[in-house]
């Protein structure tokens, strides 16, 4: 990591969201959830809810993950010292990796070769033995395949991968697969596919390979979405029959039973030793195996979702040994619906008839449900990821019954994230993004997080927006939390911190419930409330908030529109998705008018008197900068200069001087004077073209007059504004390996003239450069030269996946601070914290 004898970095958080796809959560038998995050395969700890890591290598959107083992064979992975994840996009790639154990290292194993000519849409595996697996890929080009992986006895040794079979299954692509061994030691393999016909197709093929077609099952009345084989069911000591379960977009859940045949013949003889049951009358097809055949029976038809139901799961056996067996499944089944319910399901003991025993869910106002449910290795734990990107987990704390409680989990952005920055004294940092949200997370100091490090939550959601989100700066200066936040409309608006926010930031920060009374005093809105069809956020006043509102209409609202008022809560621990989704808005203060195109980039100054704000443009008219006065809200300025988009701007330390970049290769400096209360005097004090491509991203040096800019030719420049009149180029530093999409630069209070600029890239890549500024004289501000070495390159697997959108660098808490916080943001989905020690 270290570089020279530099710095050393660290990852401290990840906060991202979950692909919205089906198939694209699997609970591994190591206890660790795996997910896509955009085309990061993401990896979190459902123990502590933090993102422990996230894998590079893909190149689109992962849209399906699956552990070997999976949770269901957790019984086999007792003495396994290496797991591995399969990992599916949307181009068709699907990648190995493995992850040992003793020290959490994560390895890129292999890419399968490429077999598949649009997305996968599903990946299933069975272990056969603790070295060897089975799995299945499905994707929209109407091929499945079956591989045979053979996985090293050494450490670091080579898996041997074998493709079993390659079957079309026409225009009508299945979406969902499910493989299992026959019971009876057959040997024998049995792949279960679902999809757009609306009928179940069984496959049956030897572990050597070719899978021929043995049946199809019907029933179902729309697109089947989920299959899961349950292990061998013993009766009298044998294993006989093994059960499938089956969910669709009919809103319907169905159990088919697959039992061993005592002879090929005719069935009769075998009922008539049995009790007759319901079964006995929904005989199905028989499916043949070599010299064994099964019989296939409709064994019950679950109705209880209001929607469409894309997930069921068979709870993962335990290890409880029977004789010749060494497991022993519960017959209980987890769906999960876009009804925004997840339910257990599980047969009555004396009449045997399936029933919904647990029902969990959501009452957020979020626009859909769940596209997923999994069990816990255990079986005490269900989670569920859902329309926004969020997880839901549940816990079973009871003893004698069953008490289903919400557990904390990770969250972040689901789609691009745009910006980020630091909260004024650094309590949290703050990013918005292409998902319409803005989020705020912080580190939570609680007695766990000391022991385990930092510990990273979402703990406000302060704007959620109708369009996506591209820039955010926080209100330096004094006062409260103010932010000012842009989107693909031509309004800038300012949001105020409300009284619920502070007080959970002091209990978050300080794990103090006391509060400073002059605040509460001062600060009299609560929270705020969004209209069912609105942008805007109101207020929530202390007073209003102890009354009881009129719920009859009187207020002249169509009762269509109004939807339940938010609830703003004071939060003594993380939230949960539910409380974040609509109970820790802020209020809207004011609303920016001026801008002709979609605001792009906001800045503000150091004193928290100005704020910088440019939009969308391809005239010079459009392109104007403009200056608004913070608490007026005044325009005090338009600053004429580019011709294209202003792509970012940042105010010089001493706020003498704005810098601006833009798409149109150049860079302009201004000098700004206070002339009155209002009134703000500037000009143009240099406008040069600096780069062959768009300038992305620009930063100046805190400890003086020098600057940074970072451009699509992969080249990063550093100036000098020379004796307050011109501007002159010091040094270019070493061509990159692609388009420098992010910078920004702290100073290292120790070392005067010192300082470190973090540079992010396309690739997702993140390096700091060590600068040290040659002055002309001690007390001058004036450069004569710069000396750059590189200090740390990131290792990959801490980095982001795509394009680094905004690094901000937390301000030091002292002058000899050594230990230094980075933030960043980027296309992947992520928010990210490093700690970097100089």
């Amino acid at each position: 990591m270290s570089m020279n004898g530099g710095a050393e970095a660290r990852r401290v958080f990840i906060g991202a969201g979950c692909n919205r796809v089906v198939n694209n959560v699997s609970w591994g038998a190591c206890d660790l959830v795996a997910f896509g995050a955009q085309n990061a395969v993401a990896i979190f700890c459902p123990k502590n809810a933090q993102i422990l890591t996230t894998l590079p290598g893909h190149r689109a959107a992962v849209n399906c993950t699956q552990w070997l083992p999976s949770s269901k064979f957790a019984f086999k992975a007792e003495q396994l010292e290496r797991h591995y994840l399969l990992s599916g996009d949307a181009d068709g790639a699907i990648i190995l990796w493995e992850l040992s154990l003793i020290d959490r290292k994560w390895r890129h194993v292999l890419q399968i070769p490429q077999s598949h000519k649009k997305g996968v849409t599903c990946i299933t595996g069975i272990m056969v033995s603790q070295t060897e697996a089975i799995f299945a890929s499905t994707s929209s080009d109407g091929a499945v395949y079956v591989w045979e992986l053979l996985f090293p006895s050494t450490p670091g040794g080579d898996c041997k991968l074998l493709c079993l079979e390659s079957l079309s299954v026409g225009s009508k692509p299945m979406v969902s697969l499910s493989l299992a061994e026959l019971p009876g030691n057959t040997g024998h393999i049995v792949l279960a596919m679902g999809g757009l016909d609306n009928k179940i197709h069984l496959y049956c093929g030897e572990r050597t390979g070719k899978f021929l077609r043995a049946c199809e099952l019907k029933g179902h009345t729309d697109w089947i979405r989920s299959l899961d084989f349950s292990l061998p069911i013993c009766t009298n000591g044998e294993a006989n029959s093994i059960l499938l379960v089956s969910s669709s977009q009919d809103k319907g859940i169905r159990i088919w039973k697959l039992a061993l045949q005592s002879s090929s013949g005719s069935t009769q003889g075998a009922y008539k030793k049995d009790e007759i049951s319901l079964a006995s009358y929904i005989e199905g097809p028989v499916l043949v195996a070599g010299s064994s055949s099964y019989q296939i029976s409709l064994e019950s038809l679950l109705i209880g979702h209001e929607d469409w139901v894309y997930s069921v799961e068979w709870q993962p056996p335990s290890s409880a040994s029977v004789e010749g067996i060494d497991f022993y499944q519960p017959q209980r089944i987890l769906s999960a619906s876009m009804d925004k319910t997840m339910m257990v399901w599980q047969p009555e003991k004396t009449s045997g008839i399936w029933m919904n025993v647990v029902t969990v869910g959501e009452l957020s106002h979020c626009a859909l449900g769940f596209y997923g449910g999994h069990w816990s290795p255990n079986g005490n734990s269900i989670l569920a990821h859902g329309y926004g990107g969020s997880f839901h987990l549940w816990k079973n704390v009871g003893v004698d019954l069953d008490n289903w409680q919400p557990q904390k989990v990770p969250s972040g952005h689901f789609a691009a994230v745009a910006d980020i920055t630091w909260a004024r004294s650094g309590e949290y940092i703050l990013s918005v993004s292409h998902d319409q949200t803005t989020r705020i997370f912080a580190s939570w100091q609680n007695e766990a997080s000391l022991r385990d490090g930092d510990s990273w939550h979402e703990i406000t959601r302060p704007q959620v927006h109708g369009h996506d989100m591209n820039c955010v700066t926080i209100i330096q200066g004094k006062g409260n939390h103010r932010f000012v936040s842009g989107a693909d409309e031509k309004v800038a608006r300012v949001f105020e911190a409300p009284l619920s926010f502070l007080k959970t930031l002091n209990y978050a920060t300080s794990q103090n419930s006391s509060f400073p009374e002059d605040l509460q005093v001062e600060v009299q809105i609560l929270g705020a409330n969004m209209s069912a069809l609105g942008l805007s956020q109101k207020p929530i006043y202390v007073q209003a908030a102890h009354g009881t509102p009129d719920r009859n209409g009187n207020d002249g609202l169509d009762t269509l529109e109004t939807i339940p008022d938010a609830v703003p809560t004071v939060l003594t621990e993380p939230p949960i998705e539910d409380q974040l989704a609509w109970h820790t808005l802020w209020p809207e203060s004011h609303k920016l008018y001026g801008h002709g195109n979609e605001l792009f980039s906001l800045c503000c100054d150091h004193k928290g008197t100005l704020v910088a704000s440019s939009c969308k443009a391809q005239s010079a008219a459009a392109a104007e900068i403009w200056l608004w006065q913070v608490g007026s809200w005044k325009a005090v300025g338009h600053l004429q200069s580019h011709s294209l988009t202003v792509t970012q701007m940042e105010f010089s330390h001493d706020d003498s001087m704005l810098l601006a970049v833009s798409r149109d290769r150049q860079f302009s400096v201004f000098t700004l004077k206070r002339t009155g209360i209002d009134e703000v005097s500037y000009q143009l004090l240099a406008r040069q073209e600096a780069h062959k491509r768009i300038i992305w991203s620009c930063a100046w040096n805190p400890n003086g007059h020098e600057f940074a800019t970072g451009s699509r030719d992969k080249t990063v420049k550093i100036w000098a504004v020379d004796q307050g009149s011109s501007v002159k180029q010091l040094i270019t530093l070493p061509l990159f390996n692609c388009s420098v999409t992010a910078l920004s630069w702290v100073g290292l209070g120790h070392q005067r003239n010192n300082g470190l600029l973090a540079v992010g890239m396309e690739s997702g890549l993140i390096e700091l450069w060590s600068l040290s500024v040659k002055r002309t004289d001690a007390c001058s501000f004036a450069a004569a030269g710069v000396a750059a070495a590189v200090s740390v390159r990131f290792d990959p697997f801490m980095c982001h996946v795509s394009a680094v959108n905004r690094l901000a660098w937390k301000n030091p808490e002292s002058e000899d601070s050594r230990n230094m916080q980075l933030a960043s943001c980027g296309a992947d989905h992520c928010v990210r914290v490093f700690e970097v020690k100089c």
